[in-house]
């Protein structure tokens, strides 16, 4: 356990632990809804909040945070009104916000290519006390909506136009949603990196549902697995010196085909019980046909 002696490592496993909590939390929404490459988006938009974060000299988890979510409600707009053009529009938001990213953390005096690439692709070992801090109040508020609201987020993300004819407040659910995944984009950014931490949302959920019949066991599982391939990752990037994002993001996809092969002999299973079960059920109303006839006469 000596891997739990530096601080760095200490920040770094707390950071994994609650990363690997709300991203799949976030993720089962985002997969109900068939939008699973949403994260990978903001994560382009968030490169913007991180380079002005440097040019502002602030901490730019923060800023990252605000610019993610304005670009977020900027996407449900989009999705709503712009539905001929809205591809367009959408693919120029991403590409804008990688472009301004690169542009703005140049024009810093503290940022570099360096610093950018950091929060690209993760760097567990940089999570200063401050990130610590912005994590887990970002974290909480993650929770608080995935947990607080899941009947109801559930509701909209299975079929909007029953959740609107029951009284949901949908548009409002629906950016809600989009805000906490920015949120959670932001959150993972440090641990996996803008550009890997879609996959910490999407993969852990579709390993989860390939033995789950459920959506609450979904998001448990969902959520198991995503603590477990994040600490893995992490302790594993501290002995091998490997980059921790993708060592996690590796780890769960390994988890994903696990999942995917054992999966195949127990719906086979359940298809041959189902199959014996109705096949029973037949020889029972053969069986009782006799009786009911010499009832009837």
């Amino acid at each position: 356990m000596e891997f739990l002696d530096p601080p760095f490592m200490q920040r770094a496993l707390l950071a994994a632990v609650l990363v690997g909590v709300i991203a799949p939390s976030v993720g089962v929404y985002l997969v109900q809804r068939r939008q699973a490459l949403m994260g990978d988006g903001i994560g382009h938009i968030a490169m913007t909040g991180v380079g002005l974060g440097f040019l502002l000299s602030t901490n730019p988890v923060w800023m990252a945070t605000a610019v993610a979510v304005a670009g977020s409600v900027v996407m449900e707009l989009i999705r709503w009104y712009g539905r001929t053009r809205g591809d367009i529009a959408l693919a120029m938001l991403f590409y804008g916000g990688m472009a301004g990213g690169v542009l703005l953390i140049n024009l810093s005096d503290t940022g570099s290519n360096a610093n950018l690439t950091s929060y690209l692709f993760g760097s567990l070992a940089t999570v200063s006390t401050e990130d610590i801090t912005a994590i887990c109040l970002l974290a909480a508020f993650v929770l608080l909506v995935t947990l607080g609201l899941r009947r109801q987020l559930f509701a909209v993300s299975q079929d909007e136009e029953f959740a609107r004819v029951t009284g949901l407040p949908v548009r409002a659910l629906n950016l809600l949603v989009a805000v906490t995944a920015a949120v959670t984009v932001t959150v993972a950014m440090r641990v996996v990196g803008l550009l890997l931490v879609s996959a910490l949302m999407v993969v852990p959920v579709a390993a989860a549902q390939q033995i789950s019949r459920s959506f609450r066991l979904t998001f448990v599982l969902s959520v198991v697995i995503g603590t477990a391939v994040t600490l893995a990752g992490t302790v594993t990037s501290y002995y091998q010196d490997v980059p921790p994002g993708a060592t996690i993001v590796l780890l769960a996809i390994v988890v994903f085909v696990a999942l995917t092969l054992l999966a195949t002999p127990l719906a086979r299973r359940r298809a041959r019980r189902s199959e014996e079960a109705s096949g029973e059920c037949t020889l029972e109303a053969v069986a009782r046909r006799p009786a009911e006839d010499e009832l009837r006469v």
